[in-house]
């Protein structure tokens, strides 16, 4: 009995097992076509602008230092505001420097009245001698006197400019007319010579904006000014928060060469500042006008997927998907420029991609709109 049972346990599982391979085999069926909105690679002629980071700098920007020590005995200025070319900004101990220049003064008229008085007794000694009134040794000692009172002058006249040069660094002036910063230091305060920074300055209207571009992107750049395109549009400024600066700016400089360690080179726009909503260290985005007249392919930005930093397109041949990867120019808003991987004329997908994998089998229809 127990044997008995074993074997139609054994013919019982084998029956089943039989029966559910049957009934999956009978149950697979061929992948359902995936419908998809199909557009063909056309080539065109873009006119967009490409986008680069950039900082705003000061053309002209001036760290004021203290040239002379001593107390800040004066500011005259208002944090922020525009000062002249000229104006009086910071005095440090006039004074003190006031009074050392007119004991300068007074040792060099003392010494040239030395000189004026050895100058007579030496004239007086050699008609002496010549008369041999006087012994040649005290001529020769008045000679010796007005050398060394003329050497006093000198080093007196040296005094003096030195004096002199004090009391100018005592009161800081503005170098050229642009914004004054915030103060570094405070009335009373002790400063040192070639040390403490008590300001910045910058000129604030024209601004410029630099920023890097590639060695392959400098030629455009060099060949720009050949162009007639570069007086309006040409180049663009989007300020932090995306807002569009009202006007346009022109090329100033390229840079004289390329940073070997980063293989860039930097280009610097100007631009006019009259309303100063331009600040100095501002970051900002440049846009540059491109046209360059090459037909290129575009296709709906939509059709582009993204995958671990790769980009693909799926290209409908034979109504089956070809996952392709393709290499990407700029977006122009809902069009990309593909580089590399499509030819004109072929098929993609461009909407119910998100189910379509490699070698999917699809159903095809128009898209309703072609592409600009």
């Amino acid at each position: 009995m127990k044997r008995l049972s074993i074997l139609f346990f054994s013919i019982f599982l084998i029956g089943f097992t039989s029966c559910g391979k049957k009934a999956a085999t009978e149950g697979a069926k061929p992948d359902a076509a995936i419908t998809v909105t199909v557009q063909v690679v056309q080539e065109g002629d873009p006119v967009y602008y490409d986008n680069f980071p950039g900082t705003i700098v000061a053309l002209n920007e001036v760290t004021l230092l203290a040239q002379v020590n001593g107390y800040v005995t004066g500011i005259f200025f208002k944090e922020g505001e525009t000062v002249k070319k000229g104006q009086k900004l910071y005095e440090i101990d006039r004074i003190r420097y006031q009074a050392a220049y007119d004991q300068a003064l007074a040792n060099l008229r003392i010494t040239e009245a030395n000189v004026e008085k050895a100058q007579r007794d030496a004239d007086r000694y050699n008609r002496l001698l010549k008369q041999d009134a006087v012994a040649r040794q005290i001529a020769e000692n008045a000679e010796t006197d007005l050398r060394n009172a003329q050497l006093q002058v000198t080093s007196a006249q040296a005094n003096l400019t030195t004096a002199r040069t004090n009391l100018s660094y005592s009161v800081i002036l503005a170098p050229f007319t642009g914004t004054i910063g915030i103060s570094q230091v405070k009335m009373g305060a002790l400063v040192n010579q070639g040390q403490t920074l008590l300001n910045t300055i910058s000129s604030d209207n024209p601004m410029a904006v630099d920023f890097e571009v590639d060695e392959k992107t400098m030629v455009r750049f060099y060949n720009l000014p050949k162009q007639k395109t570069t007086s309006d549009s040409t180049f663009r400024l989007i300020l932090p928060g995306g807002i569009k600066y009202d006007t346009p700016g022109q090329l100033s400089v390229i840079d004289r060469a390329v940073n070997p360690q980063t293989g860039t080179i930097r280009i610097r726009l100007q631009f006019p500042n009259t309303e100063h909503l331009l600040k100095t260290g501002m970051s900002s985005t440049v846009q540059v006008l491109n046209k360059s007249g090459k037909r290129q392919l575009l296709v709906p930005s939509k059709s582009v997927i993204e995958q671990m930093g790769e980009y693909f397109v799926y290209v409908i041949k034979d109504n089956k998907a070809e996952q392709r990867k393709v290499s990407l120019g700029a977006v122009l808003q809902d069009q990309t420029i593909i580089t590399t991987g499509l030819n004109a004329g072929e098929q993609i997908a461009v909407e119910g991609i998100q189910k379509l994998k490699n070698e999917a089998p699809v159903q095809t229809q128009p898209a309703k709109t072609a592409s600009r």
